[in-house]
């Protein structure tokens, strides 16, 4: 109990801190928030315009289907967005991670703690932009329930798998001196297997089969198409297995590769 004590003073010192850097910041904090909006509006434009000219669906999504569905997509990815693996090559470059390791929690907590506030300053805006996009593209829902309420623990499941995952591909900053070509690889990856090109329901079967497997799709496409209705109570409970299962292993191998690569962290001098 004293650690999670500690623990939660730390956190709440750095949600402070984080709230006043965040304003201080709020040229920087516009953009990235721009960044997060403006893709979901295009493609939802794009499908709108699509379903429109091809009689007002193109399989089985009507244009008021692809409102919802891109309007979600944008909450779910606003929510669950990480950019530390991103950075995490500079950070290590330029010497601005040695600080970090010399506190008493592991490193994960602070950009923890930055993307939570992150999320939480920026979610008011999201918000009514997702309002006006359901109202202005007449977006219409099917949801159920207990589906809104299953989305909540896919939602939840789906930041920890997203966090996870994406902090340990940053860890390949320390063997890679330059991790932009990977970073970009993954991007891609995660554009075409989460859903957010497309619904993945339109992709073809293939696709729609690696995304299965892969961890993409239960980081963003499986809370939205549970808030939707698109999923029954079997596939629900499958997508919290697959998201569990991912997680899992994604903290496994966290804590393997963290281990050696502060290893070699500290042999060149660091």
């Amino acid at each position: 109990m004293p650690e999670l004590g500690r623990l939660r003073a730390v956190y709440a010192a750095k949600f402070r801190a984080e709230i006043a850097l965040q304003f201080a910041y709020r040229g920087s904090l516009v953009i990235w928030l721009l960044g997060l909006l403006i893709q979901p509006i295009v493609y939802l434009v794009v499908w709108t315009t699509v379903a429109r000219s091809q009689g007002g669906a193109v399989g089985g999504f009507r244009a008021g289907d692809f409102a919802a569905y891109f309007t979600m997509l944008m909450i779910v990815n606003q929510l669950t967005f990480t950019w530390h693996f991103l950075e995490f090559e500079w950070r290590i470059r330029n010497g601005f991670f040695s600080p970090l390791l010399l506190r008493p929690i592991h490193p994960a907590h602070n950009d923890v703690a930055e993307n939570l506030t992150f999320k939480l300053l920026t979610f008011t805006v999201v918000v009514p932009v997702a309002v006006f996009l359901l109202i202005s593209f007449g977006a219409t829902f099917e949801t159920q329930a207990w589906q809104v309420a299953a989305f909540v623990p896919a939602l939840v499941l789906a930041m920890a798998l997203r966090f996870t995952f994406e902090w340990t591909l940053a860890l390949a900053a320390f063997w890679i001196t330059r991790t932009g070509a990977l970073n970009q690889a993954y991007f891609v990856a995660m554009l075409f297997f989460s859903g957010q090109v497309a619904p993945l329901a339109l992709m073809p079967a293939v696709v729609q089969a690696i995304a299965t497997l892969l961890p993409f799709r239960w980081m963003v496409s499986f809370p939205v198409e549970t808030a939707l209705g698109r999923l029954g109570p079997t596939e629900v409970l499958v997508g919290y297995g697959a998201q569990l299962a991912w997680i899992a292993a994604a903290v496994i191998l966290l804590r393997v590769v963290w281990r050696a690569g502060i290893r070699r962290y500290s042999a060149v001098g660091a």
